[in-house]
């Protein structure tokens, strides 16, 4: 693997991770969001799935986003008798949105950023500390 595949690679983690923070946002930004009228769902919370794949103009496996889904798990019930979205027992179905694993989802994804982001930083170093010696 020459350094360009390495960047390359890198790259693709990059592109991924800028994904995954996106669709993190995306849940935080909806954390409260209810539904529009009563009986209409609130808000889901979006999952990301990746997969590896070989690029062979690279010659590496790099990594995509294969699919942007959604968290099937039960609403948060409130009870809150005088909401005008409560049901007739009182409660309110509120997203499944826990903000602090979205935090945590967004820390490991920022982490995992800027990990790719340094190892392109290296491989940029090493390619011009090699320009620099073959020109003496």
């Amino acid at each position: 693997m020459d350094l360009n595949s390495a960047i390359k690679i890198s790259a693709s983690g990059m592109r991924t991770q800028g994904t995954r923070l996106r669709v993190i946002s995306e849940n935080v930004a909806n954390a409260d969001s209810l539904g529009s009228v009563k009986g209409v769902d609130p808000y889901r919370r979006k999952t990301i799935v990746f997969e590896n794949y070989v690029n062979r103009e690279a010659d590496a496996e790099m990594v995509r986003v294969a699919k942007i889904g959604r968290d099937d798990s039960e609403f948060e019930l409130a009870y809150e008798p005088f909401h005008p979205l409560a049901d007739e027992e009182g409660y309110v179905r509120r997203p499944n949105v826990n903000s602090l694993i979205e935090m945590m989802d967004m820390r490991e994804a920022q982490r995992s950023y800027e990990a790719n982001l340094s190892s392109i930083e290296m491989a940029r170093s090493m390619l011009q500390r090699t320009v620099d010696l073959l020109r003496g």
